[in-house]
């Protein structure tokens, strides 16, 4: 598990390419306020919009997301435990005041940085 990339991932890179191309600059892998080990992939800090790239495999993607034989049990309990310290981590992060946006891997990336531009117009509106 420690060869997975945690940071820089293709979607990743791919989303952040058209939100910096369009104007919006970021920061990245922002700790989340209150958990030391958990960080916001790509994180507006002004406008509080934290955005999630999470991997269908890892995170538990209902069309996506398998599950191996080997160790089941073991397996079972890593991925459920993943899932529980996402829902944790959005909760956590809502509670704080800001607008978690989690995307799948698979998602296009055009159709995930015109979500983010829109919530962070949004955003800037209500300010």
């Amino acid at each position: 598990m420690s060869v997975q990339a945690r940071r820089d991932t293709t979607p990743e890179m791919a989303v952040r390419r058209l939100l910096y191309a369009s104007g919006h600059r970021y920061r990245l892998q922002r700790r989340v306020p209150g958990f030391s080990r958990r960080t916001i992939d790509i994180a507006f800090p002004g406008p509080k919009v934290a955005v999630f790239l999470d991997g269908c495999f890892w995170h538990g993607c209902p069309e996506h997301a398998t599950h191996p034989k080997a160790n089941a049990n073991w397996w079972r309990n890593k991925l459920d435990g993943n899932i529980a310290r996402d829902r944790e981590t959005t909760e956590h992060l809502v509670e704080q005041g800001w607008t978690v946006l989690r995307f799948w891997e698979h998602e296009d990336p055009v159709a995930v940085a015109d979500q983010v531009a829109t919530t962070l117009s949004a955003t800037a509106r209500r300010r």
